[in-house]
């Protein structure tokens, strides 16, 4: 009986992930897989197979697995025995889905006519791009509840935090309400626990919002370094937002983060840090909701901070997902967490507190 052909895609095989790439004549010099999940290098170097190249690992501990191929001579490659593609702010990345992992239902769900009007605020860091998402024939003189959201447009593209505000609003799962996407033009600047930044974001960019679109309880959202701004603006300027949605945290000490410390903002962010898990006091209690990854590195800062937060009086809870640190994690999460914290701060889907895109035309 004729040998049975390998087939060369890389999939999910019981307990283990194999990765492949054809290269029958092993005209690579060598492959190695780069992935996010802190995998040991020693276990990262593809085999070479008579059909080209072959790496297994035991399947992780999370519900999907972003990866690329780095190629001798050749370096960063999607995999091209797989279909599934995902952008991100670093580029494409390949991924595998693991047994268990269902993508949100949102995505399904048909969005509302909406529109998006560009907004420039001056402040204190120069000028401020901001996009103003708001459900098609609301005036801006209708007041609506107000969430905005740190790395705006990329949360827009990659995450599609958009599509999942138009979704819900559609599905009556929240009420109608705008959204504001922030543009970062010096993220790590801009975002490092720097105190310009919160005067503009608070002093500024909130004001000029609300001057434009007649607005309530404000929420302040982000990831990674946009969640640690999100948390210095209101520790700064306490009260300007009711609630926070702070998703993988860079909430770094040097006691758990001493990996970070080439990060070139790395003493500011520890500075602050340090300042709220030594406080006392909370300057002011929005509530917040928290998320990271169950494996990225900082999910343990994260369980700090969220127990500091209780610690001083503040609702904020985390909850950590099976993934890492990347922009569809975080989208997976947005319902129900998101959806949950905006329905504590602003009331019921039912309207409570909020106007309904039906009377508000006026």
């Amino acid at each position: 009986m004729p040998e049975r052909k390998q087939r060369v895609v890389s999939a999910v095989e019981g307990a283990e992930v194999v990765f492949r790439l054809g290269d029958a004549a092993h005209a690579f010099a060598g492959v190695r897989l780069w992935q996010e999940l802190g995998l040991p290098a020693e276990m990262l170097e593809f085999k070479p197979v008579g059909y080209g190249w072959e790496l297994r690992l035991p399947r992780p501990s999370v519900h999907r697995m972003e990866y690329l191929f780095d190629i001798a001579d050749l370096g960063m490659r999607t995999d091209p025995t797989n279909r599934r593609v995902v952008g991100g702010a670093f580029g494409d990345h390949s991924w595998l889905p693991l047994p268990g992992y269902v993508e949100p239902a949102w995505i399904a769900v048909p969005p509302i006519a909406s529109t998006l009007a560009p907004l420039t605020v001056d402040s204190p860091v120069g000028p401020i791009d901001v996009q103003v998402w708001a459900p098609e024939g609301i005036t801006p003189a209708f007041e609506l509840p107000l969430l905005l959201s740190h790395d705006g447009p990329e949360f827009a593209l990659y995450a599609g935090l958009t599509h999942y505000v138009g979704a819900m609003i559609a599905s009556g799962s929240l009420p109608p309400f705008r959204l504001a996407l922030i543009r970062p033009t010096t993220r790590n600047l801009w975002y490092a626990a720097n105190p310009q930044y919160a005067e503009a974001l608070t002093q500024y960019v909130l004001p000029a919002v609300r001057a434009q679109y007649q607005s309530r309880r404000p929420v302040m959202m982000g990831a990674s370094l946009g969640a640690l701004a999100a948390l210095h603006a209101e520790w700064l300027h306490p009260g300007s937002f009711d609630g926070l949605f702070l998703q993988s945290g860079s909430f770094f000490t040097r006691e758990t983060d001493p990996q970070e410390s080439r990060f070139e903002y790395y003493a500011q962010v520890t500075a602050f840090v340090r300042q709220v898990l030594s406080a006392t006091t909370a300057p002011s209690t929005p509530l917040v909701g928290m998320t990271a990854g169950t494996t990225e590195e900082n999910v343990h800062n994260n369980r700090v901070l969220a127990a500091k937060l209780a610690e001083l009086g503040l609702t904020a809870t985390l909850d950590e997902t099976p993934d890492m640190h990347n922009f569809t994690a975080w989208r997976d999460v947005l319902d129900p967490d998101l959806t949950e914290l905006l329905l504590q701060v602003w009331g019921g889907a039912d309207g409570t507190g909020a106007g309904r895109a039906g009377g508000a035309g006026t």
